[in-house]
């Protein structure tokens, strides 16, 4: 080959290059970028969470900003580089705000505008309810811009989960405050084992989980640990239908549980009782069912005499949702906004749970957890209500010991209040729930209980709900004895469940109602 022809070659060569580089420049394939911009009513950019979806409904992953699931949360402001194409995107800020959905479609190279105003709908924390979600499994480091995502105000994150901690150490500070109003708090714990899920909240030194199988030792054991080592120790019962609920209610050491918990997802729910007593599937069919199921054990709860508040988890980086899906509103009263606070206005019972309609209601002028009193027999009711939701609610309805005593029509509106009267005859208690008009989850509001006493009966105890629990004890005293073969860890076991059911066979000998 002469010198010619090899600076030919050369030549060609590189202009191959160089046309091969412009049509990769070119490409079909290269990206564009969606240009999320999201602002309030004053034009200030708005922390929230994003779902977006290519054509094929697969969520897009944006690495720079927290991610799960099928969802990631940002400052108000994000580009996203995508591959050329059609997407979905849905974009939220917890229950007090609007939604917004639409498509963007994306050209090679070119940037498409998502500018978009997220309408607020209500104001609780002005209205003195503070929302906290006690199930959050995601990364301390990022529980600061979830949070501003999803407006949500307290949040306990749980940082061991069935966790050997041997060489514990006290740890202190748990409490932290940020954006003035807005609370999170490390050192949360979860023992979740045969029996079912405790939470627990305001240690400062992890608990040792050290276990020898999911049945020994006892989760009691951890619970005695726990007030041993701080008396105030909040303990939470995960959900209702956990095997182990009635022998832990039995003891006395239970705090809260969760009647919006994580089997109720944004977009479907886990329809099942795994780990749980199940429901009659036939007469509790899905989607509803699991959630209708939860609400009748906390009834039969509360038709026993034992008064304790409802909560809520989403457990986000465990389950699909995101933080503060579910979530307990508290009324704090003139008390300013804390730890303690919060937990003493749960444990008066001044709260509601959801997941979607926010059920703000007065009884009598009072706030749930209230003793009301009947005179000569009888109690006047008087119920007003301000009900706001984006999703439709048919009516609003009132239970009286675990009976649904009146439905209260529903207008289709964002935000209507709703008022209503009863007359109520027998001591017990009462609370109010909306369930929204939604096919492929259980998305619903449940008020805490308010208490009804008369001079004669100070607690009714149903005779029903006493032997709903006796015979779940007695079932779960067979699946301990099935389970443990060891006769010494097996003894240790049923220790626990035995004196169960001796609590509820003294409840049923003085139950004072059918």
């Amino acid at each position: 080959m002469n010198i010619l022809s090899e600076h030919l070659m050369r030549f060609s060569l590189a202009v191959g290059a160089l046309l091969i580089a412009g049509t990769q420049t070119l490409s079909a394939q290269d990206p564009g970028v969606i240009k999320f911009k999201i602002q309030d009513e004053q034009s200030r950019s708005l922390p929230c969470r994003i779902h977006l979806f290519d054509e094929q409904g697969e969520s897009v992953k944006v690495d720079r900003f927290p991610y799960w699931n099928n969802h990631f949360v940002c400052p108000g402001t994000a580009d996203v580089a995508v591959p050329p194409g059609r997407y979905s995107w849905q974009i939220e800020r917890g229950p007090e705000h609007s939604r917004l959905s639409g498509d963007a479609f994306v050209q090679s190279g070119k940037t498409t505008d998502v500018s978009k105003t997220l309408r607020r709908i209500a104001n609780l924390k002005e209205e003195g309810w503070v929302g906290g979600d006690l199930h959050v499994h995601r990364p301390i480091t990022e529980i600061k811009e979830l949070m501003l995502a999803e407006d949500l105000h307290f949040a306990p994150v749980i940082g061991w989960w069935n966790t050997p901690a041997p060489d514990a150490i006290v740890v202190e500070q748990t409490e932290f405050r940020f954006d003035e109003d807005r609370i999170y708090c490390s050192q949360a714990g979860e023992d979740e084992r045969e029996g079912g899920a405790l939470l627990y909240f305001g240690l400062n030194k992890q608990l040792d989980l050290s276990v020898q199988s999911r049945e020994f030792p006892s989760p009691m054991q951890f619970v005695e640990q726990a007030r041993q080592q701080n008396q105030g120790v909040w303990v939470d019962v995960e959900k209702p239908f956990w095997w182990d609920m009635p022998t832990w209610l039995a003891s006395g050491n239970m705090n809260s549980m969760g009647l919006a918990h994580n089997h109720m997802h944004r977009t479907s729910v886990l329809n099942n009782e795994a780990w749980g007593r199940p429901r009659d599937s036939k007469r509790l069919p899905g989607p509803h069912g699991n959630g209708l199921w939860s609400q009748e054990i906390y009834y039969h709860l509360l038709n026993t005499g034992i008064r304790i508040p409802p909560s809520a988890g989403s457990a986000s980086g465990v389950l699909p949702n995101p933080v503060g899906y579910n979530r307990v509103y508290v009324h704090l009263a003139d008390e300013p906004f804390t730890r303690d606070s919060w937990f003493a206005g749960l444990q008066a019972g001044r709260c509601f749970v959801t997941n979607g309609p926010l059920l703000r209601v007065a009884i009598n002028d009072t706030w749930p957890g209230t003793v009301l009193a009947l005179q000569e027999d009888a109690l006047q009711v008087e119920i007003s209500l301000q009900l706001t939701s984006n999703d439709p609610v048919s009516s609003v309805e009132v239970v009286h010991n675990g009976a649904v005593i009146k439905q209260i029509p529903c207008e289709e509106l964002v935000d209507q209040p709703l008022n209503t009267s009863i007359a109520i005859t027998e001591p017990g208690w009462i609370l109010v729930r909306a369930i929204a008009d939604v096919d492929h989850t259980f998305r619903f509001a449940s008020t805490a209980p308010w208490y009804i006493e008369s001079d004669s009966v100070k607690t009714r105890v149903s005779r029903t709900s006493t032997q709903f629990f006796l015979d779940w004890v007695n079932e779960r005293i067979e699946r301990v004895n099935a389970n443990v073969p060891n006769a010494i860890q097996r003894d240790s076991v049923l220790r626990w469940h035995l004196q169960a059911r001796e609590f509820w066979i003294r409840k049923r000998e003085n139950a004072n109602a059918k």
